[in-house]
């Protein structure tokens, strides 16, 4: 295609990768505020949980929605969308004047961020040929890694200078204004570079399968299960443990200072920040992606078991590294778009992509929830038994991961990459 080779497509990427950036960084930034959110709005904790709550659960269940109108529409409408409601749902945030509004805003920050990932595995894959795809897609994971450290100590820093309405509505507006700018990169000026590829999808009009059948035979595809334990395995134990019980951990077992409990969280990102282009350049390099993803799953399970062989608290030296592996693990799950990318059909890639995400989120979902009951069965012993106890469900994730990282099936993808190199 002439797409995938011209100097454009740089700025595609550069410019999606920007949206994804700042749309990162609002998923974690209200964990900043918590506290004076329940302040000035008289909110209980549990009532906080569940702000948290809703827009992961927004994002999950949209996935697959999301994936099959992309695939359907095609990627640029809904990745322009996200952005738009992203930004609609930090504005409304920042000013809003009772807990209803909180919720409305965060759901639909929740939908707006459940059309950006899987759109921009969409593009990328429109845009660039196989083997550029997998690479970038490791930089894409430093993008949303960045967006993560973003929503840590700068605008933490921020927040204390000015209070927390003024950033969130800055943030807001700049999100505006780059949905507006995907506008302009995505469909105003491709249309103009690119008038003979526009016209042609128009003289061979296919017959489109009906969705449940493209459902039916997704759900039944071993390949789509594979990336969905993947996810499931790698992305919502690190998500859901960091964004909840991370640092009560460090304070209640280590003693910890918030702010110092808070820096086995930067730990991770520095990890996720190495993990997403070292593993996409090294599955480059032995043009495999199941060998080195299992050595990542494996490497991510011993972590979490480490709590387990060390009661609950192992010595300081290596909690650092188990973050730092943890937080690799996350970056490195950026091969499950490359297994989704080599293995489907570019009709099924959204749809698949946007199940594969489903099982990362839905693992963030429940992790925080199933950990804070185990928490408060031992809450009359010791923090680190109920701690220890807590930490089998990261094992028995992590070991869910493992089982996916196994039954990918490598042959596909180099029977699919064998018959696009003859094309």
């Amino acid at each position: 295609m002439e797409k995938q080779n011209s100097r454009y497509r740089w700025v595609v990427f550069a410019t999606v990768l920007f949206a994804y950036f700042l749309i990162v960084s609002q998923r974690t930034a209200p964990g900043l505020i918590s506290d004076q959110l329940m302040k000035d709005f008289s909110l209980t904790a549990s009532t906080i949980g569940l702000l948290t709550s809703i827009q992961f659960l927004a994002y999950s269940g949209l996935q697959v929605p999301i994936g099959i109108l992309s695939d359907r529409y095609g990627p640029n409408l809904f990745l322009i969308v996200g952005a738009l409601l992203n930004g609609v749902g930090t504005l409304i945030y920042s000013v809003a004047p009772n807990e209803m509004v909180l919720f409305l805003a965060r759901l639909l920050v929740g939908a707006g961020d459940a059309a950006i990932w899987v759109n921009l595995v969409i593009i990328l894959s429109k845009w660039f040929k196989v083997r550029e795809f997998v690479g970038l897609l490791g930089f894409a994971g430093v993008a949303g890694s960045f967006g993560f450290l973003l929503a840590t100590v700068p605008f933490s820093a921020w927040i204390a200078n000015k209070g927390w309405r003024l950033p969130f509505f800055t943030t807001g507006i700049v999100l505006c204004l780059c949905g507006i700018l995907l506008y302009y990169v995505l469909e105003r000026k491709p249309k103009q570079l690119f008038q003979n590829d526009s016209a042609a999808p128009s003289k061979q009009k296919k017959k489109r399968e009906k969705t449940l059948v493209i459902l039916r035979r997704i759900f039944s595809n071993r390949q789509a299960w594979a990336t969905f334990l993947c996810h499931f395995g790698l992305v919502g134990t690190y998500v859901g443990f960091i964004g909840s019980w991370a640092v009560p951990y460090g304070m209640h077992v280590y003693g910890m200072t918030r702010s110092d409990a808070s820096q086995l969280i930067m730990v991770g990102l520095f990890g996720a920040i190495i993990g997403a282009p070292l593993t996409s350049w090294i599955s480059s390099r032995l043009d495999s992606i199941k060998r080195p993803y299992l050595i990542v799953h494996l490497f991510v399970f011993f972590s979490w078991i480490t709590f387990l062989f060390f009661s609950g608290k192992p010595p300081y030296f290596m909690l650092v590294i188990i973050f730092l592996i943890m937080g690799y693990g996350n970056g490195a799950s950026a091969l499950t778009f490359a297994v989704v990318r080599k293995s489907f059909d570019m009709k099924e890639v959204g749809v698949v992509s946007g199940f594969a995400n489903t099982g990362g989120f839905l693992s963030a979902v429940l992790l925080p929830s199933i950990f804070g009951k185990v928490l408060d069965h031992f809450h009359t012993a010791p923090s680190s038994v109920g701690y220890r106890y807590g930490f089998i469900i990261p094992v028995l994730f992590a070991v869910i991961g493992l089982i996916g990282g196994i039954l990918i099936k490598e042959q596909l993808q180099e029977s699919k990459q064998a018959s696009e190199v003859r094309v």
